[in-house]
């Protein structure tokens, strides 16, 4: 088990590029298998959780050939079904959530689709629902053994239907679009997820030969095709890297610039960093963010105090609270961080709690900060990090702590972060992995 051991109190200094986007990249691969001709993807992040994902394609049968650093081609031509039902699927597809996104390409292309129960964050509970209820209102036959935790659907071809899912899931409406582009008449997605990630799939589906509409919205239309052919396609840099590294500036009191950001892509996620008291500035497409002595959290226009949320997209991605939170431990004034949609995702506060910060755990989903204002250093501590998300918080908690922090479990944070103790050192951070 790798560990970080961080010295604390650093100011940081220099560029930091973010990588692509974990979370596009786990939709943009599984749609490989929707075409047996050539498809190649750039930008991808080199990270654990996209590194298995590479590796279950290819023990299924697709055709990688690494084209240079980040660059990928895939030839779907020649898939096994049959590896579906074998231990060395499940033990490989289990390992990751973004496994599930399979089942679309699978089911439409092939007729059939098996999925152990998908491992991933233990951040609560992530149900599947919504991407079975869309398959069944495809026309698939959908079946659970529980026994084994086994999820299979089996359809001749899909047939269009209209839907208005239950929840604006992001895997749940990539999985459903997935399976709609090659069943057979009008797919209608109502309360569909319209995450720039979202629309970066449907935009390369589309140039594959899919025809889908109402790209950007939460009405998707789509007209089945009978075949889909090779494309290429670039991931957007990881909004959620970009955040993590503008709460690093804020926390440590550095000046960093964050490069080429797409920062038409980033949504409501400046804005909220701005009602933090954070400055930064955009020049070109990076963002510049100076060093800060200290910064005030702002109050609504009534006076009490501020709430940030996480919403469905154009709302606050749920996977940044984390770093709000802690960031919120070295303001000027208070919040209460609501995370609504997974209730153990703020249970790594204790840690912060252990280092000095002022945090009130007010239930499972919501939590008040009152920060130290930069008058108060955290204290260094051992920790453990649960999940990616608050594995990074804990990392950017512990580079602004007075002594030396150990962090252990710290494969957690490789699994969305590619060498970020190499790329944190770079600008003047003091990590060193054992």
């Amino acid at each position: 088990m790798a560990v970080f051991e961080i010295e604390g109190g650093h100011s940081l200094e220099g560029e930091l590029t973010p990588q692509g986007a974990k979370n596009e990249a786990l939709q943009i691969l599984c749609a490989v298998l929707l075409t047996p001709q050539r498809v190649v993807v750039n930008n991808v992040p080199e990270i654990v959780d996209i590194l298995q994902l590479i590796d279950l394609l290819k023990a299924m049968g697709v055709a990688v050939e690494k084209l240079k650093p980040e660059s990928y081609a895939f030839c779907a031509k020649d898939i096994d079904v049959e590896y579906l039902k074998t231990e060395d699927y499940q033990n490989r597809a289990m390992r990751l959530r973004g496994s599930v996104m399979l089942i679309g390409p699978l089911l439409t292309r092939f007729g059939v689709g098996y999925m152990p129960k998908p491992g991933g964050d233990k951040i609560g509970r992530r149900r599947l629902d919504t991407h079975f209820i869309g398959f069944e209102k495809l026309g698939a036959k959908f079946n659970f053994d529980s026994a084994e935790s086994c999820f299979s659907v089996k359809a001749d071809r899909l047939q269009g239907a209209y839907m208005l899912l239950d929840e604006a899931s992001v895997t749940g409406t990539a999985n459903i679009v997935m399976a709609a582009v090659l069943a057979k008449g009008k797919t209608t997605i109502y309360n569909a997820a319209c995450e720039p990630y979202l629309q970066q799939l449907c935009k390369m589906l589309n140039r594959m030969g899919a025809k889908i509409s109402g790209i950007s919205s939460n009405l998707l239309v789509i007209e089945g095709v009978d075949e889909l052919g090779g494309t290429e396609h670039t991931m957007l840099p990881d909004m959620i890297e970009i955040g993590s590294f503008i709460g690093l500036a804020a926390m440590t009191k550095s000046q960093i610039t964050i490069k080429n950001v797409s920062f038409d892509n980033l949504g409501i996620i400046p804005a909220q960093f701005a009602r933090m008291g954070i400055q930064m500035e955009l020049r070109g497409d990076d963002l510049f963010i100076p060093r800060q002595e200290s910064y005030q959290i702002e109050n609504f226009i009534d006076g009490s105090i501020m709430t940030i949320a996480d919403a469905p997209w154009p709302g606050l991605t749920p996977d940044l609270l984390s770093i709000f939170l802690v960031v919120a431990t070295q303001a000027k004034g208070a919040v209460l961080i609501h995370q609504k949609m997974f209730e153990s995702r703020l249970f790594f506060v204790d840690n912060l709690i252990s280092m000095g910060a002022q945090i009130i755990l007010c239930d499972p989903h919501r939590a008040t900060v009152i920060g130290h204002n930069h008058e108060m250093n955290l204290r260094a501590t051992n920790m453990s990090s649960p999940d990616i998300r608050a594995g990074v918080a804990l990392l950017i908690a512990a580079l602004s702590a007075d002594g030396k922090s150990v962090i252990q479990n710290v494969e957690q944070i490789d699994r969305g972060y590619k060498n970020i103790d190499g790329r944190l050192n770079d600008i003047g951070a003091k990590i060193i992995r054992s």
